[in-house]
């Protein structure tokens, strides 16, 4: 088998990884921050499920919350099994959002006080506080972290090959396995470090853009 038939294969099977972590990113990060509100809530039964759930999913691991997702509901309750790519996001969806929703909440009550009540002296409501005063400054704090989770998220997105998602990675080792080559595996290193190399320089353009709170 030609190498440019290897890595045309190679490509398409990326674009399973790529779309896992755009998934993951469109969902989770608002999924997030609306579990941070839950973890804040002044209503106490509503804020110990969500902590209980969020100390749950950060404290077990991502491969074995995928299996979970797609095997659970069938040995469960003996219904079928979701498609495989189904159960990848869901899994990866709920395990990023509870991890964005501790930076989110750690951004939230990193923030002064004062600037709330400066806000209520000037007739703003809580909304109004929190979106026109708050998340913008929010946003800020919590860049670098989150670039650490979204270049973790790049690396994870190979996970999914557990319950058979052709990813890059699983495609790059059958052909190891069943043609004696390398250096396909190797070449899905240069993919993952191109993606983190292209995040991380966003990443710093948007930390340079939200500068202006400093």
């Amino acid at each position: 088998m030609s190498a440019s038939v290897i890595i045309s294969r190679l490509l398409e099977c990326s674009l399973l990884n790529i779309e896992i972590f755009f998934v993951t990113l469109v969902l989770g990060l608002p999924l997030g921050l609306i579990i941070a509100f839950g973890s804040m809530s002044k209503f106490a039964p509503l804020r110990a499920f969500t902590q209980t759930v969020v100390w749950i999913i950060r404290g077990t691991p991502l491969m074995l919350q995928v299996i979970i997702v797609y095997y659970g509901p069938g040995l469960m309750f003996g219904m079928d099994l979701m498609p495989r790519m189904n159960a990848a996001l869901v899994a990866f969806v709920v395990n990023y959002a509870c991890y964005f929703s501790e930076i989110f909440r750690g951004g939230i009550q990193s923030m002064p006080v004062g600037q709330k009540e400066a806000g209520e002296v000037l007739g703003m409501t809580k909304r109004q506080i929190f979106f026109k005063v708050t998340l913008l400054q929010v946003i800020k704090r919590i860049v670098p972290p989150m670039g650490n989770e979204f270049i973790t998220l790049v690396k994870d997105t190979s996970l999914a090959r557990i319950i058979a998602n052709k990813e890059i990675i699983m495609m790059a080792q059958e052909y190891a396995s069943s043609n004696g080559l390398i250096w396909p595996l190797f070449s899905t290193a240069v993919f993952f470090l191109i993606a983190s190399g292209l995040l991380t320089i966003l990443l710093n353009y948007a930390e340079k853009k939200l500068s202006y709170f400093n």
